[in-house]
């Protein structure tokens, strides 16, 4: 019996994007990271993951948010906004789970293990939303307080507040409970 494993095949056709990254660049993909955003291989590897994001502030902010929390665990995951590149769906914002490994967590951008998993068919973006809009209801999501938030994106705990209100608005929201259920559902 032959146990050896095709590892390069079963990242290939593993059901959940996965990305090899070095520098925030991507280095290699796999089949599913190119459905889910829209491109081939080809388009995708040598670029900057910039490319992924809604806009390149918040790839920035992100990247320097990431950093540290790699750096001291090793590990990093969250909800966040992506931006389908190409095809019939391009430019289309959507939810999007992604977790990532540094290799090295004295060096965290220096190379890393990404996966990212499409969350649109569960919660799908209705709200047109800024960008620190998107920061702030991701971490609303995962139970955040307004001084965490505060804390996680470097701005006041009172700013935060101000983001809080125009999220309810715009999901018209009786309160944070019925917020992050309407930004759950969509």
């Amino acid at each position: 019996m032959n146990t050896d494993i095709d590892y390069r095949l079963a990242f290939d056709l593993a059901p959940i994007g996965m990305v090899l990254s070095r520098n925030r660049a991507i280095v290699d993909c796999n089949q599913c990271v190119c459905d889910m955003f829209g491109v081939t291989k080809e388009q995708l590897i040598g670029q900057s993951f910039q490319l992924l994001y809604p806009s390149a502030d918040e790839y920035e902010r992100t990247g320097q948010r990431i950093a540290p929390i790699l750096n001291t665990q090793g590990v990093y995951a969250d909800d966040r906004i992506m931006k389908r590149v190409d095809g019939r769906f391009k430019g289309e914002t959507f939810w999007c789970h992604v977790t990532g490994r540094a290799l090295n967590r004295a060096s965290p951008h220096a190379a890393g293990i990404w996966t990212f998993e499409d969350l649109s068919a569960r919660k799908p973006v209705k709200a047109e939303l800024t960008a620190r809009e998107r920061e702030v209801a991701a971490q609303l999501m995962i139970g955040q307080t307004s001084k965490e938030i505060g804390k996680a994106l470097g701005i006041s705990h009172r700013t935060v507040e101000i983001y809080r209100v125009k999220l309810m608005r715009k999901y018209e929201a009786s309160g944070t409970a019925d917020l992050i259920q309407k930004l759950i559902r969509g």
